[in-house]
């Protein structure tokens, strides 16, 4: 990763962050719940993180953001305040694999991992990456599984299980994009398209499909 000002958002779970780099190096971070009352708390975080690091949102040469899968409600909010960033500045923005964030935590060895979150209703996404250094990369791609399967998958793939509900907990963090330049090395996500992948429909959106027997209209 070059030295240029990162500002990284990641909120696939119930706990968003927010990170202010330069190039490899953490100048600013902040952790924040993303389900506490009525109050948004992601944005004054990005603008705590911006004043420690003693810099602006106009020093900043792109915008990486979290791109799930995960919480539905988190992912639309950190989302939407990256694209707003972006082009107000007029950034590039790039979008990384919550589940990448997983496998690059700075506390996990090199080898295998099999990174997981859960997706509700017996279900668990999974996705496996290999650590070398500071180094991630994809050993298998996102899948939908079932929770009692993933010991089996784990054993197939010679990985190591990790996710925010296992033991040592490891979570997706934003500080842990400067592990991930296989994706930064992507070229930018286009601003007016680009959504996070929720990995399955909202709760909402099943039950009104459920409900009417057919697909929910598109606006």
């Amino acid at each position: 990763m070059t030295a240029v000002l990162t500002l990284a958002l990641e909120a696939a779970t119930s706990t968003g962050s927010v990170a202010v780099l330069r190039g490899d190096e953490l100048l600013a971070s902040r952790e924040v719940a993303m389900r506490s009352g009525a109050e948004e708390h992601l944005l004054p975080a990005i603008d705590e993180s911006l004043r420690e690091a003693g810099v602006t949102t106009r020093d900043l040469a792109r915008l990486v953001c979290g791109a799930g899968p995960g919480s539905f409600t988190s992912l639309r909010v950190s989302a939407s305040l990256a694209k707003g960033i972006a082009f107000a500045h007029r950034l590039p923005l790039y979008a990384v694999p919550s589940l990448a964030l997983i496998a690059a935590d700075a506390s996990l060895p090199d080898g295998a991992y099999l990174a997981v979150l859960d997706a509700l209703r017996g279900d668990v996404f999974a996705g496996a990456y290999m650590r070398e250094g500071n180094a991630v990369t994809e050993l298998a791609p996102l899948r939908l599984l079932p929770r009692d399967t993933l010991a089996q998958e784990a054993a197939l793939l010679h990985a190591t299980i990790i996710g925010p509900e296992e033991r040592p907990r490891t979570t997706p963090r934003a500080a842990n994009v400067m592990r991930l330049g296989t994706w930064l090395a992507l070229p930018p996500v286009p601003l007016a398209a680009w959504e996070p992948d929720y990995g399955r429909l909202a709760e909402a959106q099943v039950k009104w499909e459920q409900a009417h027997g057919r697909p929910l209209p598109v606006a």
